[in-house]
């Protein structure tokens, strides 16, 4: 298979062969360009019917609760508010969709994970994302966070697992970066680098970023930016 752009932009790693690291300054700032426009929220759902129509190429967020997705979301567009974070676990459970402008869409989608949500509301937004996975042909890729300090969870395996079967491109998030000792950040690249290692549906690297010091987040940017120019859209 040919190198992509989102690849081609990207150098040499800083910690391994496996961490999405050194793009040209270029990408960099065309990843600047495209999160420096507007974005606002312009629609929730709590059902698969429920859905907005087609529309501007797509990039959800999905993670265990707690895990920053909120946070890794207001510092890609440079808000402090614009999605809205939560001490308390498991309290979003629609998808939550912002417009970055005209060009591109971000789905905040409902955290997972969490042991104090019953039963019966888990399963119901694991119908919620599985059927928004299935049926979104506007969604480029999915990104799946993961705390950088606690590795993967079972939970995490099995978000994976749904994208695998639904045939969606995803790439994972390693967040909180700041919290994890720069010595330990190549093995927790490589811990991860090796549970995706058979995954048909996973971006063979990782990016790690930090929502608080902003490592990390310009090359989630560049890459992101590389996507859409692969779609004809830059």
């Amino acid at each position: 298979m040919g190198q992509s752009q989102a690849d081609a932009a990207a150098g040499e790693s800083d910690l391994s062969g496996g961490l999405v690291a050194g793009f040209a300054p270029e990408a960099i700032e065309a990843g600047r360009k495209l999160f420096a426009g507007p974005c606002d929220f312009f629609f929730a759902a709590a059902k698969a019917d429920g859905l907005p129509p087609i529309g501007a190429p797509e990039i959800a967020f999905a993670g265990r609760s707690n895990v920053g997705k909120s946070s890794l979301i207001n510092a890609l567009t440079g808000r402090t508010t614009l999605a809205r974070t939560s001490h308390t676990p498991g309290r979003t459970q629609e998808l939550i969709f912002f417009a970055l402008g005209d060009r591109l869409t971000l789905v905040d989608m409902p955290g997972y994970g969490y042991a104090a949500v019953g039963k019966a509301k888990s399963a119901t937004w694991v119908g919620l994302i599985r059927d928004y996975l299935r049926g979104r042909p506007s969604l480029m890729r999915a990104f799946v966070l993961i705390d950088g300090r606690r590795g993967i969870k079972d939970s995490d395996e099995a978000t994976m697992t749904a994208l695998d079967a639904a045939a969606v491109s995803y790439a994972v998030v390693l967040t909180k970066r700041d919290e994890v000792k720069a010595a330990d950040q190549p093995a927790v690249v490589a811990a991860t680098l090796e549970r995706l290692r058979k995954r048909p549906a996973a971006y063979p690297s990782v990016f790690f970023t930090s929502a608080h010091s902003g490592e990390g987040v310009p090359e989630l940017r560049a890459h992101v930016a590389a996507l859409l120019a692969e779609r004809g859209e830059a």
